[in-house]
């Protein structure tokens, strides 16, 4: 098995938002804001290479829907999707299989692109499969009002319409050594890889804990659907991680991109932080 982690581009969002009803005066210690009270975020993307398989785990925003789409989003930095892929010796047409944690916007958009002649879609990844949960592509295609503008459909169904989607079903191992799990409480059917490698295990925590600041079972975004089903899928997830010393990666903070956990008189909270490449 080889890993390998890299920052697609950064982006701000309110922090209010990310931090829901935690007061400001205390989730802006540990995750400071500018002026306009925004903050800014990563968008690490990860590369699993297992028993023939090339996964790359989600895709970020990308870049086909108009300014007026991206104007709050505050585009910047990063390695950008395809660049960040070449550093490491790949191509689009090396990935077998495009995971998806779940289908808003800034963690599906980057998998499909305008068609050459700019009348449709297609994906990016021409040889590769494209795995969602069920429960999330039902929930995506529905869509909903306080939703609405997270699931643009010309990020996900030209998925469908192209044959390469495959739709997940239940929790267990997708491919050796790289196992699912399935949450309800950011938005239905969000998946979670766990990764065994070199006797680690990583837990890529995605929207479920975006950031080490999420840690605390109380501090969670005002975007999840349901806040107490992700106090108990997070609860549930860091004991376990705890228990087994299971390593964090973090998909959207700035300042963290792994960790180890400790029991304080607080609850779970960081133990050690370092970068990815130290710990491989």
């Amino acid at each position: 098995m080889k890993l390998n982690l890299f920052n697609i581009s950064n982006f701000k969002v309110d922090g209010g938002a990310m931090f829901g009803v935690i007061p400001k005066v205390l989730w802006s210690r540990v995750y400071p804001a500018d002026q306009m009270n925004l903050i800014v975020l990563t968008l690490r993307s990860l590369i699993v290479e297992t028993a023939g398989h090339i996964i790359l785990v989600d895709t970020g925003w990308g870049d086909k829907q108009d300014e007026k789409f991206f104007r709050h989003v505050n585009l910047h930095g990063g390695e950008g999707l395809i660049e960040g892929l070449e550093r490491r010796g790949y191509t689009p047409e090396d990935i077998t299989d495009v995971f998806l944690t779940h289908l808003h916007a800034d963690h599906c958009g980057g998998g499909i692109k305008r068609s050459a002649d700019g009348k449709g879609y297609e994906p990016v990844f021409p040889g590769a499969a494209y795995h969602v949960s069920r429960a999330q592509w039902g929930w995506a295609v529905k869509n909903n009002p306080r939703e609405e503008d997270a699931y643009p459909e010309e990020n996900f169904l030209p998925v469908k319409e192209s044959g390469k989607l495959n739709l997940i079903e239940d929790e267990g191992e997708l491919f050796p050594g790289f196992s699912v799990r399935i949450c309800y409480g950011h938005t239905p059917g969000l998946m979670i890889p766990v990764i065994k490698y070199n006797e680690k295990t990583f837990v890529y925590t995605g929207d479920l804990i975006p950031t080490a600041a999420h840690i605390p079972l109380l501090w969670n975004m005002s975007y999840d659907i349901e806040t107490l089903k992700t106090i108990e899928e997070k609860e549930r997830i860091l004991q376990e991680a705890l228990e087994n010393n299971y390593i964090l990666i973090f998909q959207h903070d700035e300042h963290v991109e792994c960790c180890t956990l400790e029991m304080t008189e607080k609850g779970i909270r960081v133990k050690e932080n370092f970068e990815f490449i130290n710990i491989l």
